[in-house]
């Protein structure tokens, strides 16, 4: 480890690595640094991504693909069942990662990049000078070290302490947190070409319960629901209320627990020498949790924007806007868009979600588009229609249709 590089991305997550590959790629001078002493443990998710968006930036590989999966099924809390194509499932359903391999498998990817990877190395402060961010105070193995830098990107994940060193505002309410907990089963039967979703105030209120087949006769079952929703201890015992109902002879291997953005996209990113990636910018999706994609896409932005800001030897904050620009332009939209679903929806009733499930009844899901399943939800709930009228005032496809069918 040197005193010096262009670029320290602090946290080898997919949105860490991606931005420590994307700028050592540019021919920048990266250093990456994780906490933990093993890159991907502990898992912190349940391991879905869209098949299509994660071949943009990596190649497929049997050692980190659990399972590959058709579809979703989602039940509402009577037990209707909406059975979904892979496309209109969203970016969570595809593959099945084994992100203990995953994870390390992208830093692998960033060290042969040329990127320098340090594991047992926290950040713990950062050098600011006349208002720029210069560099980082580090810990690795008990020692300190001062290391200096051009640009400090901050992949931190949730707990993220990078952004509120520079001043950026990442305060989280307990509503915009999802507390999550997830166990690896065995010893149980399922579908193994479906993800599985659960929805209802009894099972997991403002939240939902997954099943994510990992082959060999595994399963992530877990559970996400608000923090404001979520007293100590919680989220552990509706699910563990729910695999007692549903896999009454399964075993439990493995548990992890932790949390989640849900709040949609914070002011900014940027500051006069940092960046912030991935959950520690608040990217991941406010309905479903994920992150995986949107991390990566936004880190390769920003190793990117990174070497372009180095080539013209200007980091400022107003110079790296083209970053924060970039990534609000197609990333920020969908995370609002989904934050008006999900504030919607966190407010619906059992009832309201039965009838909405019921509403899809004899719609073929397997081969409509998601206009057409959209539509086909509006024409039996109008009201549903009306509350989430903003969301498509620049979608041209329907937006006369919903016009039309408001003033009916």
């Amino acid at each position: 480890m040197k005193d010096r590089y262009d670029v320290i991305v602090v946290g080898a997550g997919p949105g860490g690595s991606m931005t420590a590959r994307t700028a050592a790629l540019e021919g920048l001078d990266v250093l990456l640094i994780e906490k933990r002493q093993q890159i991907g443990d502990p898992v912190r998710c349940a391991e879905g991504v869209n098949k299509e968006y994660l071949k943009e930036y990596i190649k497929p590989d049997p050692a980190w693909i659990s399972a590959e999966v058709k579809g979703s099924k989602i039940y509402s809390p009577d037990g209707t069942l909406v059975e979904m194509s892979e496309e209109l499932s969203g970016a969570e359903v595809g593959y099945v990662l084994e992100r203990k391999v995953f994870d390390r498998a992208l830093a692998r990817e960033a060290a042969l990049a040329g990127a320098e990877v340090m594991i047992k190395t926290r950040a713990t402060g950062l050098l600011i000078e006349d208002g720029f961010v210069k560099g980082i105070q580090a810990e690795h193995m008990g020692n300190q070290y001062t290391i200096k830098a051009d640009i400090v990107i901050g992949a931190d994940g949730v707990e993220s302490k990078v952004g509120r060193w520079a001043g950026i505002d990442t305060t989280l309410k307990p509503r915009d947190m999802c507390t999550c907990a997830q166990y690896v089963i065995t010893d149980f039967t399922i579908d193994p070409d479906f993800c599985e979703f659960f929805l209802g105030n009894k099972i997991a209120p403002v939240g939902y319960v997954w099943v994510f087949p990992k082959g060999s006769n595994l399963a992530n079952v877990g559970i996400g629901i608000t923090g404001h929703m979520s007293g100590k201890g919680k989220a552990l015992e509706l699910l563990d209320e729910f695999i007692h109902k549903r896999f009454p002879d399964c075993r439990k291997i493995e548990l992890i627990v932790g949390g989640v953005p849900v709040c949609g996209s914070i002011d900014r990113t940027v500051a006069n020498g940092l960046m912030l990636v991935g959950d520690a910018a608040r990217q991941s999706d406010p309905v479903t949790g994920g992150g995986i994609f949107n991390a990566m896409w936004a880190g390769d932005i920003a190793g990117k924007v990174a070497a372009n800001a180095i080539r013209r030897s200007d980091v400022s904050a107003e110079s790296l806007q083209e970053y924060e620009k970039a990534w609000r332009a197609e990333l920020g939209r969908d995370l609002n868009m989904s934050l008006v679903v999900k504030e919607r929806f966190t407010r619906m009733t059992d009832d309201e979600l039965n009838t909405l499930a019921h509403s899809l009844e004899g719609v073929d899901l397997r081969s409509t588009t998601l206009i057409g399943l959209v539509w086909a939800l509006f024409k039996a709930n109008k009201k549903l229609l009306w509350d989430l009228r903003s969301i498509f005032s620049g979608i041209k496809d329907i937006e006369s249709e919903v016009k039309r069918e408001v003033y009916l």
